[in-house]
């Protein structure tokens, strides 16, 4: 079966590339170290120690192995000066109940960070927003309701 691609802009492929790279050059030593302190103290069968720093050891392997495998799938994205919203742009959208503005980038899923203001693709938002031109305005369905949003820019 052939991984999923992976929607990331070059910034959220950077953040990729030296999470795994401080994954495998300090953490992965940082356990090693652990596991040689346990193995010192002797007796590995009920060494709490030991049996922690292996634990932790698999977890790490287990994200190295993630975000490889997302690099490996990596596409990367492009913002551009569209007339309509695409993977990668800039989008503030203002509430019309609220009128409030917000902006965006819809971003892929692996990169979505709503502290950020990035969004995926695939949230609600994203979807709604996807191929829309300034203007336009659109409607999410949200648990408090159904929320209307005008696009006022796009870059």
């Amino acid at each position: 079966m052939a991984d999923k691609k992976v929607m990331v802009t070059q910034e959220g492929y950077d953040k990729l590339v030296e999470k795994l790279n401080y994954k495998k050059s300090v953490e992965r030593i940082q356990i090693a170290e652990r596991l040689k302190a346990a193995i010192a103290l002797g007796d590995l069968s009920e060494n709490s120690e030991y049996d922690d720093a292996k634990n932790q050891q698999a977890f790490l392997e287990g994200e190295i192995q993630e975000l490889e495998a997302k690099i490996r799938n990596a596409e990367i994205i492009q913002g551009g000066n569209s007339e309509t919203v695409t993977m990668g742009a800039k989008v503030t959208v203002k509430d019309l109940e609220f009128d409030e503005e917000e902006t965006y980038t819809i971003v892929g899923s692996t990169e979505a960070d709503p502290d950020e203001d990035k969004i995926s693709n695939e949230s609600p938002l994203g979807q709604a927003l996807i191929g829309q031109k300034v203007g336009t305005t659109v409607e999410v369905h949200a648990p408090a309701g159904v929320i209307q949003y005008k696009i006022e820019k796009i870059g």
